[in-house]
């Protein structure tokens, strides 16, 4: 059994998870399908374990494969951050100037704070254009060659521009006090331009629940307000739910879709050093944020008067 693990290897693995199929995982790494397999195959023999199913319809994990899932992100997360660091520290004296990031709002709270402090000590003489826009706006920006960097909506730049992609499920958010047995059920929901709003909406529809846009708006900022002041129940990820709220239970309000998020870039920036340090900082602070958090409180079919 080899001692080591390659990087490689990992890539390939969490690439076939991600994308449901072998084919699928070779086209988004740039390989060939024959060249995944045998990083796969390569990776079991290490393992001495079989990891990725083949089936009819793509790939599925193994319980092994399960388990080595998350290891498997951490590493190539801390390989990649460490290259970055390490790399960005030789070329900071050489790397300066403006790079135009867009970053989803409901990101951009939780995760910049952190990342924005590390990439500036990382980076002292770069300067930073943060904008925050409908997936529309920023898609104009990005044919335009105007964003060097996309964190959030898969639509904004060209599917081949995707480096890195991951999900997050929303789910309905209210205070404890709130009665989500209303009938209509007054919601608090992000304005159009919205691109998961008609999702979360469908969701309710197929269960036969009636309800009612109590309020709406397109900043973070003014939904967390309105939920926190008992308006409606909203789409939230967990990371954005506000102090004193709680997640009705899906069982008898059911969560909205997954969300796709994604990191692209434009072409020709695959060499830039300061975006590498950035892209890295920000898988990171995503995937951290992505974890449930334990003390999230879920209403139950009896607290909500509907047993």
């Amino acid at each position: 059994m080899a001692d080591l693990l390659e990087i490689g290897d990992l890539r390939a693995f969490l690439a076939t998870v991600r994308a449901g199929s072998i084919t699928r995982a070779a086209s988004a790494l740039g390989l060939t399908q024959p060249a995944v397999s045998q990083r796969l195959q390569r990776l079991e023999r290490s393992l001495g374990t079989q990891l990725v199913e083949r089936r009819a319809r793509g790939t599925g994990l193994s319980t092994d494969g399960e388990a080595l899932l998350s290891y498997a992100e951490r590493i190539v997360i801390l390989h990649d951050e460490a290259f970055a660091a390490c790399r960005a520290r030789a070329a900071r004296q050489e790397q300066s100037g403006l790079r135009t990031v867009a970053i989803l709002e409901d990101l951009a709270v939780v995760t910049l704070p952190g990342v924005l402090a590390d990439f500036a000590a990382l980076n002292p003489r770069v300067d930073l254009d943060v904008i925050i826009d409908s997936a529309a706006a920023l898609s104009e920006r990005a044919e335009a060659g105007l964003l060097d960097m996309t964190v959030g909506d898969s639509s904004v730049m060209p599917r081949p521009a995707v480096r890195w992609r991951t999900s997050l499920q929303p789910a309905w958010t209210c205070i404890p006090s709130f009665d989500i047995g209303q009938d209509p059920l007054p919601l608090v929901m992000f304005a159009p331009p919205c691109n998961w709003r008609q999702q979360a909406l469908d969701t309710l529809a197929r269960q036969g629940r009636t309800w009612r846009i109590a309020f709406q708006s397109t900043s973070l900022a003014a939904i967390q307000a309105a939920i926190s002041a008992g308006i409606g129940a909203g789409p939230l990820f967990p990371l954005n739910m506000p102090a004193g709220c709680m997640h009705a239970d899906p069982a008898v309000l059911p969560s909205p879709p997954a969300v796709e998020l994604v990191i692209a870039r434009m072409p020709g920036r695959e060499s830039d050093t300061a975006l590498n340090t950035l892209e890295s900082l920000l898988r990171r602070a995503i995937a951290q944020s992505a974890r449930p958090a334990d003390a999230i409180t879920r209403t139950s079919p009896a607290a909500a008067g509907l047993t």
